[in-house]
């Protein structure tokens, strides 16, 4: 597996980087030079948003689609857009610009809800996957690795061109369990699947944080890009919001639970449905719909109320 430094192509504006990206354009420019537009593959979502999926902008099917399409041939064909260093990097999205030359806003893309290893030119698509193209403030998270707003991927269509099967694993949940399995379940349907599992976790966070992809949201965005956390211990956890940026924005009461996906060292991603208390629990595992997660990153659940996180 990649490492995490390996991953993506940030926008980081020191030369190094630029550097590789130009470098890595250059390449790209070369991807599918004479092959031809390939088989049909059917059609693909775009979402285009603002601010962590705040600000809605547009969100489409995209049709007659070949093999030969990939992540940048669909977004050039849907909106006017921008690009630097040699085409392998997107710059502006219908006049919104990333910053250049100083500034921490650009544009992030993901596919089935995970975050891209490799540039938007170089990206294939695959019939029913869903790109997410986001331009956001990333000052206190370079990287967010998963989200959970594609939902019902990447358990329906997987994600680089592979299907996943699924795992959940329940970690005294009590009845949570068996609705976070129902859904994940629907989600998932029944296509062949094949390579290591997508994990979600269900339970308590006392018990949840003992998983290493999990823990990383006790470290702060930054590692996890998750904008949640948890303070207080024992019964006594209770579900805090993260701002964008980074810093404690709203406490929830103690019947808050948090639905989550992160990922660590480039492996699977992992999803976490939890809250300080069983009642939390049971109010992430209710959020498992497109309803609730749909345009977000994470989201905290009270009942039936949905807060995205970061906490606007």
């Amino acid at each position: 597996m990649r490492g995490a430094e390996g991953r993506r192509l940030t926008p980081r504006r020191s030369w190094p980087v630029a550097a590789a990206l130009a470098l890595f354009a250059g390449a790209v420019a070369l991807a599918g030079c004479g092959l031809g537009p390939g088989s049909s593959i059917g059609d693909v979502g775009l979402r285009i948003t603002h601010d962590y999926g705040a600000e809605r902008v547009s969100d489409q099917r995209v049709g007659d689609l070949t093999e030969s399409d990939t992540v940048m041939r669909v977004l050039d064909r849907s909106a006017q857009i921008t690009t630097r260093y040699g085409g392998g990097f997107v710059q502006s999205i219908d006049g919104v610009e990333g910053s250049h030359g100083g500034g921490l806003r650009d544009w992030f893309f993901y596919v089935n809800g995970v975050e891209s290893p490799i540039g938007a030119a170089d990206y294939s698509l695959h019939g029913g996957d869903q790109v997410w193209w986001d331009y956001r403030d990333w000052s206190a998270a370079m990287q967010v690795p998963a989200v959970v707003g594609a939902w019902p991927e990447p358990f329906r269509h997987g994600y680089e061109g592979v299907r996943h099967p699924t795992v959940v694993r329940c970690e005294a949940a009590g009845a949570a369990c068996a609705v976070a399995r129902a859904a994940v379940r629907r989600a998932a349907g029944d296509a062949a699947a094949k390579g290591d599992p997508i994990e979600v976790l269900v339970g308590p966070w006392s018990r949840v944080r003992a998983d290493p992809a999990a823990a990383q949201i006790e470290q702060g965005p930054q590692y996890s890009g998750v904008f949640a956390g948890f303070r207080g211990s024992g019964s006594g956890l209770g579900l805090v919001g993260l701002g964008v940026d980074g810093k404690p924005a709203r406490s929830f009461g103690p019947h808050a639970g948090l639905v989550a996906a992160t990922r660590r060292y480039g492996a699977e991603p992992v999803w976490v449905v939890t809250g300080g208390r069983q009642a939390g629990v049971r109010a992430a595992a209710a959020a498992l719909t497109p309803a609730a997660l749909r345009y977000h990153y994470a989201v905290a659940a009270e009942g039936r109320k949905i807060t995205p996180l970061p906490v606007p």
